[in-house]
């Protein structure tokens, strides 16, 4: 059950779309927005987002008291929502079993319910690098325009770039949030080495991942983002805020974070590319391009197929559970 469908167009539904496409060979599997959805009552819930699928939750442990229940948090769970929001609190104590998709997840969840905690890294095709222009730095955004994905620190990193320093920014992704849409166009105008190209579909978003000398992922709270494995999955290095949904994807020992918010610092490190480039010798690039190759094992689909159906199986074989907990948060 994900409170994201194909419209949303995001991560959330992708991994909504991916999980159930890995399970179907095994389970009736059937997505639906929230719970009951009309259909005859399944033996295991798995339901994405701890508040805004927090209603559905309650009511499947209310009605199905002794089948398992699998909850996967995302990063405004994990780090906004489980600190103050009663709901999403409740949905934990809940649930079975909590999935997070990276492994530094396990460090926000509450102690008290880290044992129901498993780790189930994200994953894609891998894909060839594309062709890459030696005229400029190629630098894409994948994200909507909403205030978790710092949009802001990308246009405050086109202000303080000149267009004559050959440093050309793609930013992908629908405007969430108007005033954020706003502010893309106003960079756009006052910055011709910045470009808003707004919703994408996925294909054509991964093409441009391949062609990019760099994906820039600049969150302020990430649960672990598609984007940044799929760049690793086409030979694309990161450059990304050290937060601890990036770092739980790309490794404490990464070379390529910058401080969330810091467009000074992230400047700094796209002109080192860029001289790098000109220079036409290897150089940083080419280690952190390493780092992330090293990487790239950890999000096969075939690492994430088996570790998805080791825990519904997990679940499924533990027979009757005891009633879900319902205690009531602090």
């Amino acid at each position: 059950m994900t409170p994201a469908l194909a419209d949303a167009n995001n991560g959330n539904w992708q991994t909504a779309r991916r999980w159930a496409a890995m399970l179907s060979g095994d389970y009736a599997v059937r997505l639906c927005r929230q719970w009951p959805d009309g259909g005859a009552a399944p033996d295991v819930l798995l339901a994405l987002h701890a508040r805004r699928s927090a209603a559905s939750v309650a009511a499947w442990a209310q009605a199905h008291a002794t089948r398992p229940l699998l909850l996967a948090l995302t990063g405004t769970d994990l780090y906004r929502d489980i600190a103050h929001d009663a709901e999403a609190q409740h949905s934990l104590a809940l649930a079975t079993r909590l999935l997070v998709l990276q492994d530094q997840a396990l460090l926000a969840v509450p102690g008290r319910w880290r044992d129901k905690v498993r780790v189930v890294l994200q994953s894609c095709s891998a894909r060839q690098p594309l062709a890459k222009t030696a005229q400029r730095l190629r630098v894409v955004v994948v994200g909507h325009l909403r205030d978790e994905k710092a949009p802001q620190t990308v246009w405050a990193a086109a202000g303080l770039l000149s267009p004559d320093e050959g440093i050309a920014m793609d930013h992908l992704g629908a405007a969430l949030d108007a005033d954020l849409g706003h502010q893309a166009e106003a960079t756009q105008a006052a910055c011709p080495h910045y470009r808003w190209l707004g919703a994408q579909p996925h294909e054509a978003a991964r093409r441009r991942i391949q062609r990019a000398h760099l994906l820039l992922h600049p969150s302020r709270l990430e649960g672990g983002a598609h984007v940044v494995m799929e760049a690793v999955q086409s030979g694309t290095p990161v450059l990304a805020s050290r937060v601890d949904g990036n770092v739980g994807m790309l490794g404490a020992d990464y070379g390529g974070y910058f401080a969330p918010d810091d467009a000074e610092a992230l400047v700094a490190l796209l002109r080192r590319c860029r001289r790098e480039q000109v220079a036409g010798a290897p150089g940083w690039l080419d280690t952190l391009a390493a780092q992330c190759q090293r990487r790239a094992p950890l999000f096969e689909p075939a690492a994430e197929r088996a570790a998805l159906r080791g825990v519904v199986a997990d679940a499924l074989a533990a027979g009757p559970a005891a009633p879900h907990s319902q205690e009531k948060p602090c």
